[in-house]
């Protein structure tokens, strides 16, 4: 269960999480694997987190984030499912599942959030748009400003009302789980894997020399995990 001394400092970090997929600083903290591992860190289990954000990661690799198209906000919504796997993964076994879940829903949400909030952006442009034709650099400046700002409240908020909602439904979920941990990791990293390989193919075959850079890829990643 999440801790009320826990929901402050992850209220304020999902901020800057939330601004990072779009506004503010874009550093690729708002990644599935990253928020998540982050989540599970500032709830006392990286492990956790970082299995979480790692499924979420292959999930997202789905995501292209082109233009004004609507898509799933993942940054917020691994951090809320990352915080609250890791915080009872120690007991529980379906943990990770639920957290992986928690992060699919939450994405969908924070996806229409951000739509709603370039719709209030567009608002906003519009009625400063006679003082931005005059050349003032206050009214760029302020619209700038009011946007990171709303971007900081948005993930704000979403993550603070997705850690208050979701971990109740945790807990209720995870007292009536009767899957092993073994086989519920199993399910869940060959439902994973299938949806994150088909979108580095999709997304990777076309261009030239692709297979052999994924083949050098899963060559590496295959002997750093026998070397370490």
């Amino acid at each position: 269960m999440i801790a009320l001394d826990e929901l402050l400092p992850l209220t304020l970090l999902g901020a800057l999480l939330g601004a990072d997929v779009v506004s503010f600083p874009q550093a690729m903290l708002s990644r599935p694997i990253v928020a998540a591992t982050l989540g599970g860190a500032m709830t006392g289990n990286v492990a956790a987190g970082l299995l979480t954000g790692a499924v979420l990661e292959m999930l997202a690799m789905e995501t292209l984030p082109v233009g004004a198209s609507r898509y799933p906000e993942w940054g917020t919504a691994a951090l809320a499912g990352g915080a609250i796997a890791a915080s009872t993964h120690v007991t529980r076994p379906g943990a990770i599942i639920v957290g992986v879940f928690i992060g699919i829903a939450t994405s969908w949400a924070g996806g229409w959030s951000m739509y709603a909030l370039r719709r209030l952006n567009g608002v906003w442009a519009e009625r400063a748009l006679p003082a931005i034709e005059t050349g003032s650099r206050r009214a760029v400046m302020t619209l700038q400003l009011r946007g990171l700002t709303a971007d900081l409240i948005r993930g704000a908020v979403l993550t603070a009302l997705a850690l208050l909602a979701w971990t109740p439904i945790a807990d209720f979920l995870l007292a009536h789980w009767t899957v092993g941990r073994a086989a519920s990791h199993s399910v869940l990293a060959a439902v994973a894997a299938a949806v994150g390989g088909g979108a580095v193919w999709r997304q990777s075959h076309g261009a030239a020399g692709s297979r052999w850079y994924l083949l050098a890829g899963a060559a590496l990643g295959a002997l750093l995990l026998v070397v370490t």
